[in-house]
């Protein structure tokens, strides 16, 4: 039997687990740092998933480039959006793995709303320190693409409830969060007894309670690193020109436990 979330890559360092996987190249658990999943569920809320090649909501899917008009499918049709990107479910595949780390690359090809060809790398790895996640993207067509990236970890309460979550300092208590943060980049937030860190490549982080979410609600906060806000490909706020041959990086990661 192939699980819902495909082959999957368990990453080993000392008393340190973490899985990523073949569906979407995301990380499904990350010892108790991270509210994941069961290998036998597919994803749900996002969790853990890479969001390229924008993060967030796009408005009505639509959105000029270079002076053509693009209309990509509604993938979040009770709102009229476009939703984290057009990875989330596609097969990725091990291009290196070690004990205590593997490397997921994607290729990601032109399609209706999005006619550019995108080669993606996301390096998970584990050390003493914790994860660290580094991310590329070269464009591999013949004309320059619009790219944005995120990825969508939960960090897990440790009592089960966000509302006793601590968050650089302040208590959560009954916040409802769903908001987008410009960072000044790199950054580090404090939650509970991790910190999620970030290096000059992620300007914006999404924190999510998940209470519309069943799943999630209220018992994990998405810190979401991305590289520009919901709506980039509308407003061009933070949105990166990639020119045929130009490769992205950034890193973010999780420190502590």
């Amino acid at each position: 039997m192939i699980p819902p979330s495909g082959a999957q890559y368990e990453l080993v360092c000392a008393d340190q687990r973490a899985t990523v996987v073949e569906v979407g190249g995301g990380l499904r658990e990350y010892g108790d740092v991270l509210d994941g999943y069961p290998s036998d569920e597919m994803c749900r809320s996002g969790r853990g998933q890479v969001l390229a090649p924008w993060p967030n909501r796009l408005e009505g899917g639509a959105y000029e480039w270079d002076g053509f008009e693009h209309q990509l499918a509604l993938t979040e049709p009770s709102a009229g959006n476009a939703i984290h990107g057009l990875v989330r479910w596609a097969n990725w595949e091990a291009v290196e793995q070690e004990p205590a780390r593997v490397v997921m690359g994607h290729v990601l090809h032109p399609q209706p709303g999005y006619p550019f060809t995108l080669r993606l790398r996301v390096d998970y790895r584990l050390a003493a320190d914790g994860l660290t996640v580094r991310t590329t993207a070269e464009n591999v067509g013949e004309r320059a693409c619009p790219f944005g990236v995120g990825h969508h970890p939960y960090i897990a309460a440790p009592t089960g409830r966000v509302d006793d979550l601590e968050v650089d300092g302040e208590l959560l208590g009954s916040q409802k969060l769903d908001e987008t943060r410009r960072m000044d980049a790199p950054w580090r937030m404090q939650v509970g007894e991790v910190t999620v860190w970030a290096d000059e490549a992620w300007k914006h982080v999404q924190l999510f309670t998940g209470d519309s979410k069943p799943d999630v609600a209220r018992r994990s906060l998405a810190v979401e690193p991305m590289t520009c806000p919901p709506n980039a490909f509308r407003t061009g706020e933070d949105l990166i020109r990639l020119e045929p041959g130009e490769t992205f990086a950034g890193s973010w990661g999780i420190t502590g436990s």
